[in-house]
């Protein structure tokens, strides 16, 4: 069913509300993390231990109303871990099919870069096409798929970082960020408040409603000259003298998705240049690679972004 852009609106602000009982003042994080599930993105978080991530992943889950399912990636965790395997039933005398919990709405890949790459592997196919192949079995997984990774940027020993074809998989790399001093103080007060460490966000929606809201993103109005504006700033991350390899085509279709989904979030049914320039860091930070002096120096590719967004000229919108 089809839904108008004020009710993709109503509803994820609803969400976004719900979720926000138990994770406090991060907003702005909330709403690109569901600008990428209304896209059908997968989310990559990448920072410190103990900033929620966990928990905005479960509550996001609750609040859509998807299953849920927290894999924790380790050294010697199994690509079958993963994806399931078969399992012979003496009862029957077959080999029986064990799903893995990759068979679910909503995947949370916690510390993602600790298992090795053909763990990692598994992830590919799923993430991409949105089924597995088991013994040369096809299954498809359920709709909608979304998976949500972690990893912690500051301990790199024991860790495989991700290769640069499974980032790009990724729609969106977010942040959570340290609390200010009143958020803090207002975390503790709602732990006390609630009398566990738990926080259950309460089902706003069910997973059909969500597919409609995907499906309606499309009707978002895309200008020529919003197209154009994508499309330079992708362009520039292959120019930048900084920039090893710059961002492929894949990162002008991430903007374009994400600022239709962060336009109906806000109530628009087109885009204009201030959704670009929301989404555009967490967007293509991660789909661009360093040059070697750059690199050891320090410098940061949400910042090579940001710049090049303050260099390339704005659109009007008509």
């Amino acid at each position: 069913m089809e839904l108008k852009i004020e009710e993709i609106s109503e509803k994820a602000g609803m969400i976004i509300g719900e979720v926000e009982k138990g994770i406090v003042g991060k907003r702005n994080v909330l709403e690109k993390a569901m600008a990428s599930i209304l896209a059908g993105g997968h989310i990559l978080f990448e920072d410190y231990p103990g900033l929620a991530k966990t928990m905005m992943a479960r509550s996001l889950s609750s609040a859509l109303g998807c299953t849920f399912r927290r894999i924790q990636f380790t050294p010697d965790l199994l690509p079958a871990d993963i994806t399931g395997t078969y399992v012979f039933d003496r009862n029957s005398g077959d080999f029986k099919l064990i799903k893995g919990p990759i068979f679910t709405n909503v995947l949370l890949a916690d510390e993602i870069n600790r298992a090795p790459p053909k763990t990692q592997s598994a992830l590919l196919e799923a993430m991409q096409e949105g089924q597995t192949t088991l013994e040369g079995v096809t299954y498809r997984l359920p709709e909608p798929f979304i998976v949500i990774a972690t990893q912690n940027p500051i301990e790199y020993e024991g860790t495989y970082p991700l290769p640069e074809a499974q980032m790009d998989r990724f729609l969106i790399r977010l942040e959570m960020g340290y609390p200010s001093k009143k958020e803090e103080v207002e975390i503790l007060r709602r732990r006390k408040a609630r009398k566990k460490d738990n926080f259950s966000a309460d089902r706003v929606i069910d997973t059909a409603t969500l597919t409609d809201m995907q499906k309606s993103i499309e009707d978002v109005h895309v200008d020529d000259s919003m197209r154009d504006y994508m499309v330079e700033i992708v362009g520039m991350t292959r120019k930048d003298p900084q920039v090893d390899v710059g961002s492929s085509p894949r990162g002008s279709l991430a903007l374009m998705k994400l600022s239709m989904a962060y336009a109906a979030i806000h109530g628009r049914d087109y885009v204009i240049p201030d959704d670009v320039k929301a989404i555009a860091v967490e967007a293509l930070s991660h789909r661009i690679l360093l040059k070697p002096g750059p690199w050891i120096k320090g410098v940061k590719t949400t910042s090579i972004i940001s710049e090049i967004l303050k260099k390339t000229p704005v659109p009007k919108v008509k």
